[in-house]
């Protein structure tokens, strides 16, 4: 009978030391989920909390740039409505010196390398001058140009190099310097060479350049936060 109780008592000791084991197993795993989990949850609050400050930024950002541009819309319709151009010319006429304030700025320094408008443009200023184009010489670098633009991020001025021949009176060739130098669209003469008999017949050959400035480009992007 003794052993019979022994036994007994053996086996609920033993019973009792595997059930503590056990939860103490399911307690440390408790535990130690607990501790995962709470460092997940702590790392989703702060990712959270930077998403929503970045949005906050870019929200904060978006208002600013809305507020810039319609004070700049506002400035740029008071700009081009002006009764008179910046040269004095009508902004409705159609003549030399017409046209809003738009259009002079932008005749003044396009924003693309335009090699045959630019031969248009003087082929005008000297027809005015009641003289003859003999040649107008240049390098088109239209393509180039463009790929240079597109990759500009701080647009700057480039520089078209060209050279004019004309023929007519020694007064008409100085007209026509004196329009250059005048001209609203910048033109820089570097050389000047004439040559003829007399005053009523002279050849001139000038050696100039004009400019153009890329325009900027809005590149709109994404942010990841990390």
């Amino acid at each position: 009978m003794a052993k019979a109780v022994s036994f007994t008592k053996r086996s609920l000791i033993t019973k009792a030391n595997s059930n503590m084991v056990t939860a103490a197993a399911v307690a440390a795993f408790l535990v130690a989920f607990a501790l995962v989990s709470s460092k997940t949850l702590v790392g989703q609050m702060a990712y959270q909390n930077r998403v929503l400050g970045t949005k906050r930024t870019a929200l904060k950002q978006l208002k600013a740039d809305l507020t810039a541009r319609d004070s700049l819309e506002t400035s740029y319709q008071t700009f081009v409505s002006a009764p008179a151009n910046l040269i004095g010319g009508s902004p409705n006429g159609t003549g030399p010196q017409d046209g809003d304030n738009g259009k002079i700025i932008l005749d003044a320094l396009p924003s693309q390398y335009d090699f045959p408008a630019l031969v248009t443009s003087l082929q005008a200023l000297v027809n005015r001058q009641g003289l003859q184009i003999l040649s107008v010489n240049g390098t088109d670098q239209e393509l180039s140009q463009q790929s240079a633009s597109t990759s500009a991020t701080a647009p700057q001025p480039v520089a078209m190099p060209f050279q004019l021949q004309v023929s007519g009176s020694y007064q008409a060739v100085q007209g026509l310097i004196s329009m250059l130098e005048s001209s609203i669209r910048p033109f820089q003469v570097q050389t000047l060479l004439i040559a003829g008999n007399s005053q009523n017949s002279v050849t001139a050959t000038i050696g100039a350049q004009t400019y153009y400035q890329p325009g900027v480009t809005l590149k709109i992007g994404s942010e990841v936060v990390k």
